[in-house]
């Protein structure tokens, strides 16, 4: 099946001619302080209004949703210094394209594509609707008061407990019956360049309650509002947008979708359902990108396929430092030798590290432990072995999947846990793997997972044969990972949403 390219959606780069550069640099100078001077302005003057609608409330009632004066007197206030601040930024006119639903029609906005920290002046459209946002966020000056007025739902993304609270929360609100406001989420989760919408995630769609799609565009002859992973710094977005003359924005609301029984029964569904409505509706691919922690991924039958492979990153390091084939297979002799001396074990440090790749400089190792999602100096040999060994190809797919399997089988009883299927994929992948139980449920039987029944499966199930053949082996195939977009399996909606039903995972563009 031939894989159709499509651009990384997690990289964007304004792009100038000579002119708008010399244009660019003659207004800035002008634009970009006074602008800045009077957005933070603004800003410090909205602070004492935020502060003071909740002057002097209980903790109590501060988990109820703002009413009476408090409401009547400092929302209109509020949202008139926000609005005014996104103007002296350049944001002049803003165009509105269809009715916003009202908060019994719909409880929750879900807005896409995220591009920047700049989308949030759709909140100024929606009468500052509530919104999702980062625990930590409350500790930054200004931004702090305004998320406590806005009664923001907060999270702590490490947090376990503190996402179930949030979860909670959200179902509580939604659910509330026009008792809470409305709410308004981005579902992507992360700003992309918008050529294609990352997959949703569930969490507008836990209560199963009617939602609004709402697009942004921003109809400009210079794209200079997003802020993705790789490229325009955020500061360079600031400076390109507020050395325009003005720039332009249109909201657009789509009809309220209402959920068939299956999709809330199915959050899953539900936003994959939504997902590819709205990417029609834009005329971009509906994708199965996502950004797992801080690092680009791809949803793929459960798996998480790291966009930029760490096996490869690793290797151009080791590259760098002197270490050519031959070095780089002698390492990955000592490598397995260290994994499989039981006194030792798996785990090594960024020095052990350092000394079984032959590197005189620790910091090299230490940033190879990173990349293989290490919450501080030591690394899993195992999975830099396994995930180095598959991308370059230097033992046969059937010989890698044993040495795996071996690796993990460590009580040798010739089949392998859940738990350990993930480790096993994880180490293959060189990325933590959390939903390997689709996989896990196709290659057991009677509940014991065989080598052979898993490599079985991982040659030829379509699904996880291109894991195999087009990730695993990617570096000896000469195909650079990971795969194109793809396109949901078949989906079952009320909404007239007509999903690919062939479970093809590409997107095929078109003239």
């Amino acid at each position: 099946m031939e894989i159709n390219e499509y651009p990384h959606p997690f990289i964007h780069e304004v792009k100038l001619t000579t002119a708008q550069r010399i244009r660019g640099i003659i207004l800035g100078s002008i634009l970009f302080p006074l602008r800045v001077l009077f957005t933070a302005l603004i800003f410090l003057i909205m602070w004492p209004f935020a502060w003071l609608r909740f002057a002097g409330v209980s903790a109590e009632e501060r988990s109820q949703p703002v009413t009476g004066w408090r409401r009547w007197l400092f929302h209109p206030i509020v949202l008139f210094l926000s609005r005014a601040a996104f103007f002296s930024l350049g944001f002049h006119w803003v165009k509105v394209k269809g009715r916003r639903a009202d908060l019994k029609e719909a409880p929750v906005l879900v807005v896409a594509p995220h591009s920047s920290f700049l989308d949030m002046l759709v909140l100024c459209e929606t009468q500052l609707a509530t919104v999702v946002s980062r625990l930590e966020n409350t500790k930054l000056p200004v931004i702090g008061a305004l998320l406590e007025f806005n009664q923001a739902v907060l999270v702590n993304r490490k947090d376990p407990e503190s996402r179930k609270k949030a979860v909670s929360q959200l179902n509580e609100r939604l659910t509330s019956n026009g008792y809470w406001p409305q709410m308004l989420m981005f579902p992507e989760g992360t700003t992309t360049n918008g050529q294609g919408l990352l997959k949703f995630k569930p969490g507008a769609f836990l209560a199963g309650v009617p939602v609004q799609p709402v697009l942004l565009h921003y109809p400009n002859k210079l794209d200079t509002v997003r802020w993705t992973y790789k490229g325009t710094a955020w500061t360079e977005a600031l400076w390109h947008t507020t050395s325009q003359l003005y720039t332009n924005m249109t909201v657009e609301f789509l009809p309220v979708y209402n959920p068939s029984q299956e999709e809330k029964d199915d959050p899953s569904l539900y936003a994959d359902n939504v997902q590819k409505l709205m990417a029609k509706a834009l005329g971009v691919p509906a994708t199965d990108y996502v950004m797992e922690g801080r690092c680009p991924a791809c949803k793929l039958g459960g798996l998480t396929l790291p966009l930029e492979s760490p096996a490869k990153e690793t290797l151009l390091l080791l590259n760098k430092n002197g270490l050519g084939a031959h070095e780089v297979e002698a390492a990955l002799n000592r490598m397995i030798d260290r994994c499989q001396a039981e006194a030792q074990g798996s785990k090594a440090t960024a020095e052990e590290l350092a000394s079984i790749l032959s590197l005189t400089d620790k910091q090299v190792a230490v940033h190879i432990c990173g990349l293989f999602s290490s919450k501080d100096e030591t690394v899993d040999l195992r999975q830099v072995y396994l995930s180095v060994s598959a991308f370059t190809g230097s033992v046969s797919f059937e010989s890698l999947l044993h040495t795996a399997f071996t690796m993990f089988d460590r009580e040798g009883r010739g089949s392998l846990t859940s738990e350990e299927l993930s480790g096993l994929m994880g180490a293959l992948l060189g990325f933590p793997q959390h939903g390997t139980a689709a996989l896990y449920a196709e290659a057991s039987s009677q509940g014991r997972l065989t080598e052979e029944n898993l490599l079985h499966v991982l040659t030829s199930h379509p699904t996880y044969r291109r894991v195999a053949s087009e990730y695993l082996q990617a570096g000896a195939a000469g195909s650079r990972p990971p795969f194109s977009p793809l396109t949901n399996g078949k989906a079952v909606n009320n909404n007239e949403v007509t999903p690919n039903g062939n479970g093809s995972l590409h997107y095929k563009k078109t003239a």
